[in-house]
């Protein structure tokens, strides 16, 4: 169910499992986002070309500095990149505090997300798993801290 903030939610007792997500960074290290079960987990898919995703950038680098400690990890895909070069140019210029897996076709934005599920339909998209490695919510827009806050806030105090 889409709210009126643009952010859709999933029931707890309705919510899916993520599919496989892992692979390298775009730093060269082993990535899997099934290592951060237990925790609230953001997953921002972006792309270096993506207005939107630059205009978010600091706005996810300051909540995911607060959060950190708290039980939250942020994840990036960087999907759509042919060129690796951009990424870490993007990583560099954003000082990124949070490494992203580097998915230069979408694969892992294609077979990370079940059928039925909230997948991520475009660029950016932020997708929110609990600490069951659930699918929790989803937006389809850039966001900015506030409504980050909002995202997390809810299933970071779910028991």
């Amino acid at each position: 169910m889409t709210s009126d903030d643009g952010i859709s939610r999933v029931p707890k007792a309705e919510r899916k499992s993520v599919g496989t997500i892992k692979g390298k960074s775009i730093q060269g290290n082993p990535m899997d986002v099934a290592d951060l079960r237990g925790k609230v987990v953001v997953i921002n898919a972006w792309g270096s070309w993506c207005p939107p995703c630059r205009a978010e950038a600091p706005h996810f680098n300051r909540v995911a500095k607060e959060m950190k400690g708290k039980g939250v990890e942020f994840f990036g895909i960087n999907a759509r990149d042919r060129d690796i070069n951009l990424s870490r140019a993007f990583e560099e210029d954003y000082k990124m505090v949070y490494p992203s897996l580097y998915d230069p076709i979408g694969k892992s934005l294609l077979s990370g997300f079940p059928k039925g599920t909230l997948n991520p339909q475009a660029l950016p998209t932020t997708i929110l798993l609990d600490r069951n490695g659930k699918i929790a919510a989803r937006s389809l827009s850039g966001m900015n801290d506030e409504a980050l806050r909002d995202l997390i806030d809810p299933v970071l105090r779910e028991e």
